[in-house]
């Protein structure tokens, strides 16, 4: 590692906070970016042997398709097919066929009933099977089939583990050669350093900073309103916000969570004491806050008034350590064994990777894992991700998201995405002159809330703050 591992010392103080920014424009994801990314993946397919690839979508897994033609397929399934030589094909149920025309790659779309909402007409002459041979499948030598997750089993064969609908694999290996090789291709895409989804070019960055910025706008807000009989679903009001589609299933808990197994908002009404948990994310980024609703520790139970001293100031400690620490270069097993030193799994019980790469999804994949060798690339996007559980305690939370980027991609970033650039440069000055932590060049901070921790969440001004001995 380039730098040492700093355990800093941390304590609760009056401090302003954080700068915010509202009504942020959001940024579209361009054309050039567009053919930057078919042809991340057509290297890829090369690489790997595959000439003929079928990436599978629906509404809650449809990253990877969205990642090229620009969509999902909101009420359906679908599915692209992409020939190595570049050539595509969108095959879609009823509501989505339009879509193909507004497709961010030319496209030649294909009408597939079969894909369409229950009970909707299914007036097609053809299989599946026989509508997969319009795609000339039965020429394809060797298949890549890539739904969303990225196996990692050290029991089985990954590259035959499929997580596609059935009679659409069926359908695969009824219509391909009988001597065509059928492979799970999930990572062309994601889980590896040369994988085409894991890096961001800055018209990327500058996309998902926005949805950074929103969910830490929207945590802000949530923090701020928390208050001695507010409701659940009051909360929950302030982490949504300017129409934008949900990352994650929000989460505005107070008192005991998953109570006759709901994960919703409720009615349920804060009360003083009470373990708060507030979670939002969007495209691009993730904030999540735990403490409690008291203004100072001797409000807590009576056995969880050391809650600061063994729970919220040794996690805060860590997460300065990783955003201090982290670097392009390092191997994700230099991060893991960082997390590890000062945040032993065996005393904390955390059980995740500590820390995972975001993009349209919360969780899109991690290269920070005990023996990874894997490399922190320019361009990444990262979620702070480390969840203590200490019996007896609530929990504590401060994920936010940062993103990596060399001096080339900072210089692009700047150039071409102005505004963007100045939040960024606000945020890490809070970083250090407010919060006293110190980042990398290369770190860059895509929400206005990391590092800024409030244990205590009826004290609206005292949060967490690093300082020197």
């Amino acid at each position: 590692m380039n730098k040492m591992i700093i355990n800093r010392q941390a304590k609760l103080n009056a401090i302003d906070t954080p700068p915010r920014f509202d009504a942020v424009t959001k940024v579209a994801i361009n054309d050039e970016t567009i053919e930057y990314r078919q042809a991340k993946v057509i290297r890829n397919m090369r690489r790997a042997d595959i000439d003929y690839l079928l990436v599978y979508a629906d509404k809650e897994h449809g990253g990877n398709f969205e990642y090229l033609a620009g969509f999902i397929p909101r009420f359906e399934e679908a599915a692209m097919v992409l020939h190595v030589s570049g050539e595509v094909y969108l095959l879609l149920g009823n509501e989505n066929l339009k879509l193909s025309h507004h497709a961010r790659v030319k496209n030649t779309a294909i009408h597939v009933p079969y894909f369409s909402l229950p009970n909707q007409p299914m007036g097609n002459n053809k299989t599946l099977t026989e509508l997969l041979a319009a795609t000339r499948i039965q020429q394809a030598k060797k298949i890549g089939v890539v739904g969303w997750k990225l196996f990692t089993s050290k029991l089985d064969d990954n590259r035959q583990l499929f997580d596609i609908p059935h009679f659409i694999f069926d359908a695969i290996k009824q219509s391909a050669s009988p001597v065509a090789t059928i492979i799970n291709a999930t990572s062309l895409f994601i889980g590896s350093d040369i994988a085409a989804r894991v890096t961001n070019n800055a018209n990327e960055l500058a996309h998902y900073e926005y949805g950074a910025n929103l969910a830490s706008n929207c945590i802000l807000n949530a923090l701020a309103a928390v208050d001695i009989g507010i409701t659940e679903k009051q909360l929950g009001s302030y982490l949504a916000d300017e129409g934008q589609p949900n990352s994650v299933v929000m989460i505005a808990a107070t008192g005991t969570r998953f109570e006759q197994a709901n994960l919703y908002p409720s009615d349920k009404a804060v009360q003083l004491g009470d373990k708060i948990s507030l979670t939002t994310g969007f495209k691009g980024g993730l904030s999540s806050r735990t403490g409690y609703a008291v203004h100072q520790a001797d409000e807590l139970p009576h056995a969880e008034r050391d809650y600061l001293a063994k729970v919220a100031l040794p996690y805060y400690t860590t997460v300065v350590a990783w955003l201090e620490n982290i670097r392009i270069g390092m191997t994700g097993k230099e991060m893991y064994a960082l997390v590890e030193t000062v945040f032993p799994k065996s005393q904390y019980h955390w059980s995740l990777n500590p820390g995972h790469l975001v993009a349209d999804e919360e969780w899109l994949c991690s290269p920070i894992y005990s023996d990874s060798e894997e490399r922190i690339l320019s361009g990444m996007i990262f979620q702070i991700d480390i969840i203590p559980s200490v019996k007896g305690y609530a929990g504590v939370s401060a994920e936010e998201c940062i993103a990596l980027a060399d001096q080339h991609l900072r210089n692009a970033l700047a150039a071409q995405y102005p505004d963007v650039w100045q939040r960024i440069q606000k945020r890490r000055s809070y970083l250090s002159d407010i919060l006293n932590i110190h980042l990398s060049e290369e770190v860059l901070p895509m929400s206005n809330t990391v590092g800024y921790l409030r244990p205590f969440l009826l004290d609206k001004y005292s949060a967490l703050q690093c300082f020197d001995e």
